[in-house]
């Protein structure tokens, strides 16, 4: 879908399809200041009014010098470039200001020396730099993201006890705010798609490395080890908790102590995250023997085909929920074939007897956050004077607009078979004549499977980014024994 008339382009430089397969270490792409004034020169185009963005501050673990480790407020780093502590920015037309304290000769002590107030504005562009004693006098009446955003409650709460009171704009402002951050976010620049292609280059490198490591794991936290090792070894983070498990049909299971045998599936959802907070996104389903057993590799082929087909149809254009329908039927109709399900694909979709075993959406979108912008709730996800459907098949959708060049987005169907879901007798009841329990008992062996990939939507079709991992069964098969 092309951008409305006279609406600003929001892929500078360089379409999204222009761009070379860059490995991790050659970007070619413009300098951290280039970007963010580039970013702030769109958001001036969409909003006309001041704004002030804040980082956040570190949340303490039990006692106040024990802290989580930090992560900047994503809508901050998209216009700040970097993962500060305690600061804010003014953002007004072109121009960015600066707001942070140097640190004292105590924090010095305790954690090394910082770069000054005046080296991180000119490493950002800031037009200006203050101490945050001065948001006061310069920021009054600045839009902020209000209390959807928790790093605002937090700063704000320093600043109250500093006795510094801040004037924010009404709520209008906040929500053009916030539509005109989803629009501009929404549509991956090339600073942007840079980061998320060196994320994925070590995210596929941590795939690898679980699966060599399968073979001779005692359990699954063993597994998670090896991959995450990777991932700190190139001085990055988890963009989100790691899901590493035999337990696949636990959507986000985060426990890592079950032993691995040979007849186990093994799930993995693990990816990257830059220092400067871009995500990537990859899951892969391996068998903890190196060989997928024959009911396994008849599932396995199922999601396949609709991983495929979804990838497929993911252009600019096509409504995202037209793209996760393709994996409902594709699923329904390999179920069938299965003699899993009974009767027509098209009608077992109509009657979401699909969603007994692949309940979620196929995917979302991603960036900054790994579901990026949902601190917003469905602002990002869905267009205009959409809501969310009460469908036991759609309710879990999570992105529901078309898509348009430059999104960076996941596909990533599945097959789990969930006790709570299977076992209930609603569904037991709804659901006796369409699936033969009894043929479904020949596949226990299978209790979840997931393939994701990360997908950049282009003006002609799309780019697979996390394409150097493979998906097909044999290959799969081929890195567990080999590796």
């Amino acid at each position: 879908m092309q951008p409305a008339p006279n609406r600003p382009s929001l892929v500078p430089d360089q379409s999204p399809d222009q761009l070379p397969n860059q490995s991790a270490d050659d970007f070619n792409t413009p300098s951290l200041s280039e970007v963010l004034r580039s970013r702030r020169h769109r958001l001036a185009q969409l909003i006309d009014f001041p704004v002030l963005l804040w980082s956040g501050t570190p949340k303490p673990r039990n006692f106040a010098a024990n802290i989580y480790p930090f992560r900047a407020s994503s809508h901050f780093l998209y216009f700040a470039g970097l993962p500060l502590q305690n600061a804010a920015i003014l953002l007004g037309g072109d121009q960015l200001i600066l707001f942070i304290d140097n640190s004292t000769p105590d924090d010095a002590l305790w954690h090394g020396p910082t770069p000054n107030r005046d080296d991180i504005a000119q490493q950002i562009g800031a037009a200006q730099a203050y101490p945050l004693s001065e948001l006061a006098n310069i920021a009054r009446g600045a839009a902020t993201l209000g209390d959807r955003d928790e790093t605002v409650k937090a700063m704000e709460q320093t600043l109250l006890q500093r006795g510094i009171v801040l004037q924010r704009q009404r709520p209008l402002g906040e929500k053009r705010l916030e539509k005109a951050i989803v629009r501009l976010r929404m549509i991956q620049d090339r600073g942007a798609i840079a980061a998320i292609r060196k994320a994925l280059a070590v995210t596929i490198r941590a795939h690898k490395a679980g699966m060599a490591a399968t073979p001779t794991a005692k359990t699954e936290a063993h597994v998670r080890a090896a991959m995450e090792s990777v991932i700190i070894g190139e001085n990055m983070s988890c963009a989100y908790g790691s899901i590493v498990t035999i337990a696949g049909e636990v959507l986000h299971n985060n426990h890592y102590h079950n032993a691995l045998a040979p007849g186990d599936l093994l799930l993995a959802d693990v990816g990257a995250e830059t220092m400067d907070g871009w995500a990537s996104d990859i899951t892969r389903t391996w068998p903890v023997s190196g060989k997928f057993s024959s009911t396994q590799k008849d599932l396995y082929d199922v999601v396949l085909a609709a991983h495929d087909l979804c990838i497929e149809k993911a252009t600019a254009g096509t409504e995202y929920k037209q793209v996760h329908l393709s994996a409902c039927h594709t699923i329904a109709a390999g179920l069938v074939e299965l003699g899993i399900l009974q009767g027509n694909p098209a009608d077992l979709v109509d009657q979401d007897a699909h969603a007994l075993f692949f309940p979620h959406g196929v995917g979302h979108l991603m960036g900054l956050d790994v579901h990026d912008m949902e601190d917003l709730g469905d602002l990002s996800g869905y267009a205009e004077r959409r809501g969310r459907s009460d469908r036991f098949g759609l309710a879990f959708l999570r992105l529901d607009r078309p898509l348009e060049a430059g999104m960076a987005v996941t596909i990533e169907p599945g097959f789990y078979q969930v006790p709570a879901i299977l076992n209930d007798k609603k569904n037991r009841d709804r659901y006796a004549n369409i699936v033969n329990w009894e043929k479904l008992e020949q596949f226990k062996d299978v209790r979840g499977i997931r393939i994701e990939d990360d997908v950049l939507i282009t003006s002609t079709g799309n780019e697979v980014l996390s394409q150097d991992l493979p998906t097909s069964a044999q290959d799969i098969e081929t890195l567990v024994q080999k590796l």
